[in-house]
């Protein structure tokens, strides 16, 4: 009984609820393709100032001379075609404070994905962008007088440059990857985030992300600064509809932890299977500072993920905690990094992967530590599941210690599903699916549990979801 009201109070957000779209009307439309014209228009569209739009065209180059990363990366890369995708799209909406001010689609959109029920029960702020730009952003205003800023990647880098600039493609350089200059390039939405000194925000902020257009691309772009003794959880939620077309999904997410500072950055993305999430996360750890990725990949035909951490100062933590889930037709291409610089630095990497019917599931992973370093450690798991014999998953870690007193420990499982315990279940009255389900669950239960309520519940949801129809 517990479960079932838990389950009506969570989020509800399931497979088919986001697929869903309006027709489109949209005030400024960047055009099909990728060019200097498309960069100037989206900066002029901004109002953005002028060294914002020369970082865009020194972003853009780059991202034209890198080639496609075909040595690491699925084939499926390949597919995508550059001069078909839609770069900018907005209503021309500046992002509102009320709900009321929302336009009626855009605000239909978030109801039907309970996104101000969220923000009611357990939010201290919310952020919800709508194909290229931020529809509603909004934080309690106890927050606001505490000096905590919660804004736009726009307004952020017009309102607040000195806090913003000094960060801005530092954790993240351009020129790290041929989709990391892409974002540069066209970045548009995102959040950027402030923490004053020793705030500590006892409620989480969120951001949700929703693509409406066909042929679109989502380039958000994100930086989160939290100031020497802060702490702050943040929630990203990811959907867009079903097309028979590609989409692009290409996020850049840069954080600061100052010293003694700690970074919560959760992620549920629960995307149409014809959408390409090709993402770039790195968090900066300064002394005694903790940075902690908790990420869940569900749905997508290709995810290229790998939460990353520089432990920078002395006794830093670094840790990423993943789930993946991959069926028919999709790659969960996930892992982590973990960058060790400093003397104690301490990382833990739990990676967990699902693989369905032919869904395929990699871990990606590096850890670093050089020869000048001594008492660093760092803890990597690997655990995949397989459900059918035609699932597949790989396991490419990359893994490199120098110096003294240094450990690392890495532990990596395949498992398939036990037919003996499938079969055991169902002489329990459970059917084949709710069996296959409840094992799947089981394997994940220890990482769901690192989710605030709220999303553990919907997790669960969204993996017997997906195992409906996975069995036989």
């Amino acid at each position: 009984m517990a479960n079932t009201t838990l389950e009506n109070d969570a989020l509800k957000i399931d497979n088919e609820k986001g697929n869903f779209k309006y027709p489109e009307s949209y005030s400024f439309d960047a055009g099909v393709g990728l060019t200097a014209d498309t960069v100037e228009y989206i900066s002029k569209v901004k109002e953005e100032d002028e060294w914002i739009r020369d970082f865009r065209l020194k972003a853009l180059k780059v991202f034209q001379d890198k080639p496609m990363p075909t040595h690491w990366a699925s084939k499926d890369l390949e597919t995508i075609d550059f001069d078909k995708i839609r770069y900018y799209l907005s209503k021309g909406q500046k992002p509102s404070r009320t709900w009321d001010e929302v336009p009626d689609d855009v605000k239909e959109t978030f109801e039907r994905l309970g996104i101000p029920e969220q923000e009611r029960k357990f939010l201290a702020g919310v952020e919800a962008q709508f194909d290229s730009e931020a529809s509603y952003s909004r934080m309690k205003e106890d927050l606001e007088k505490e000096g905590v800023i919660f804004v736009g990647s726009t307004e952020g880098l017009m309102k607040y440059p000195e806090i913003f600039r000094p960060y801005f493609g530092k954790v993240i350089p351009t020129a790290d990857n041929k989709f990391s200059a892409l974002n540069s390039a066209v970045f548009s939405g995102g959040s950027f985030i402030y923490v004053p000194k020793g705030v500590k925000l006892k409620q989480p902020l969120q951001a949700y992300f929703r693509i409406n257009a066909e042929n679109f691309g989502q380039f958000e772009r994100t930086l989160i600064i939290a100031d020497e003794g802060s702490e702050i959880t943040y929630m990203e939620g990811c959907t867009a509809p079903k097309f028979e077309t590609a989409t692009l999904h290409s996020a850049v997410v840069e954080l600061v932890a100052l010293k003694g500072a700690k970074i919560q950055y959760i992620t549920v993305q629960n995307w149409s299977n014809n959408v390409f999430n090709l993402v770039t996360k790195r968090g900066l750890a300064e002394e005694d500072a903790e940075v902690r990725w908790i990420d869940c990949n569900i749905g997508s035909r290709l995810t290229m993920k790998y939460p990353g951490v520089v432990l920078k100062g002395e006794g830093a933590r670094g840790e990423v905690l993943s789930i993946a889930l991959a069926n028919d037709g999709q790659h969960q291409d996930t892992g982590a990094k973990m960058i060790h610089l400093a003397d104690k630095t301490t990382s833990n990497i739990i990676s967990k992967s699902i693989s369905i019917g032919k869904g395929r599931s990699t871990y990606r992973g590096q850890v670093h530590m050089p020869k000048h370093l001594k008492n660093c450690k760092n803890n990597t798991e690997c655990d995949a599941l397989l459900i059918n014999t035609n699932s597949r998953t790989d396991t490419y870690p990359a893994i490199t210690t120098r110096g003294e007193n240094n450990t690392v420990q890495h532990e990596a499982s395949v498992s398939k599903v036990s037919a003996e315990q499938i079969f055991y279940m169902m002489q329990r009255g459970l059917s084949e699916g709710q069996a296959m389900s409840l094992a799947v669950n089981g394997f994940v239960n220890d990482l769901m549990r690192q989710f605030p309520m709220e999303y553990s519940v919907e997790l669960k949801r969204l993996i017997d979801m997906e195992m409906e129809g996975s069995v036989g």
